[in-house]
């Protein structure tokens, strides 16, 4: 039985659990292999049945890790059908991934001594720790952003459009195998840097502003996730004073990350020396999170998370200071949490760069 089954009976194990039901995308790739949209995964002690539709069930029959593929006309009716034919009483769900009204309609086809139990907490630390092909796909995702990015630099200059800039990015990465975009690229110049999800609009980066761009890409279901922070030209004595803070916060919790530590500790690194700047009030986000077939995933670095941080996790390292009308700095690396400390997965430098107008 593969350490990823495991995880899933030890669940059924411990909570008192007959079967359990797996509806995520991501879960269903990690624990079977599947890659399609629309499918569950129906785990007992005794096999495991993969049901999809008619679009996804050859692409299943090739892909799927489970004892039996089945194809279905109404996934919920099927599954009603499935746990009857188990003669299983106690099922459990990720509740983040079964809407209420799922739910209620999976409950009332289900005989009246089913019981469901949503559990949310449990599932969080699924895929939580990283297997080496796992860190080989992100470690090959960081480096099409770097591969992208040093391609997309010479187009950065004043009187360019953020979304062009975004564009040229997203190409470059596409065109060295990135399969699709993480998330919508945020390109903020200027006064927009001040947003934290600044995605990129018609704005033209003009001299003496500050550009900040987020971006990453998919390399076999893995993502990556990097963030950059580049002068147009001379920049306002403020705007580079609060950049050197940032990169230090930056800089002194990547060092301090080790396993062992909280994450709220690590939080505390860069918050609490932003903080003793003075800045501690534009900082409003949390200090990372975890990254693999999800962009954002288990576990989340903030000053409330008691998560202890273990080798083989994969996080974010992402501090930023951002001023209303005048503009902002982010700067992120992802990390792998390691034996002996952490390992740098991403490599774009992040010291302060001055590009000619």
């Amino acid at each position: 039985m593969s350490e990823k089954h495991k995880f899933i009976h030890n669940l059924l194990t411990t909570e008192h659990l007959d079967a359990s039901l797996v509806f995520g995308r991501a879960d269903l790739r990690y624990l079977c292999g599947f890659s399609g949209s629309d499918g569950v995964l129906f785990f007992s002690n005794h096999r495991t049945i993969f049901l999809t539709d008619s679009r996804y069930l050859q692409q299943a029959r090739q892909e799927v890790d489970a004892d039996e593929v089945r194809c279905y006309k109404n996934k919920l009716q099927a599954l009603a059908d499935l746990v009857e034919e188990t003669g299983s009483r106690q099922v459990a769900f990720d509740a983040r991934r079964l809407s209420v009204s799922q739910y209620l309609e999976l409950q009332r086809l289900c005989p009246s001594a089913v019981t469901f139990s949503p559990l949310t907490e449990q599932w969080e630390s699924l895929r939580g720790i990283k297997q080496p092909a796992e860190i080989a796909f992100l470690k090959q995702a960081a480096d099409l952003n770097r591969r992208a990015f040093d391609a997309t630099l010479p187009v950065i200059r004043a009187g360019v459009r953020e979304r062009d800039i975004a564009l040229e990015l997203e190409f470059n990465l596409k065109k060295i195998g990135g399969e699709i975009n993480s998330f919508d690229f945020i390109v903020a110049s200027g006064w927009r840097g001040a947003l934290p999800h600044g995605v990129a609009s018609d704005k033209l980066i003009a001299e003496g502003e500050l550009v900040t761009l987020d971006f990453g890409t998919r390399l076999g279901g893995y993502h990556s996730d990097e963030t950059v922070t580049l002068a147009v030209g001379s920049v306002d004595g403020k705007l580079r004073q609060i950049f050197d803070i940032v990169i230090e916060a930056h800089d002194s919790a990547i060092a301090a990350a080790r396993p062992g530590m909280r994450a709220r500790e690590l939080d505390a690194v860069a918050r609490d020396l932003i903080t003793e700047k003075g800045y501690g009030d534009f900082f409003g986000h949390g200090l990372g999170h975890g990254i693999g077939l999800e962009v954002h995933e288990f576990p989340t670095l903030t000053g409330k998370s008691d998560t202890v941080l273990t080798s083989g996790m994969v996080v974010t390292i992402e501090p930023g200071i951002y001023l209303p009308d005048l503009g902002g700095v982010r700067i992120e690396d992802t990390i792998l949490i390691t034996e002996k400390g952490h390992e740098c997965l991403t490599s774009i430098p992040k010291h302060y760069r001055q590009l000619s107008p």
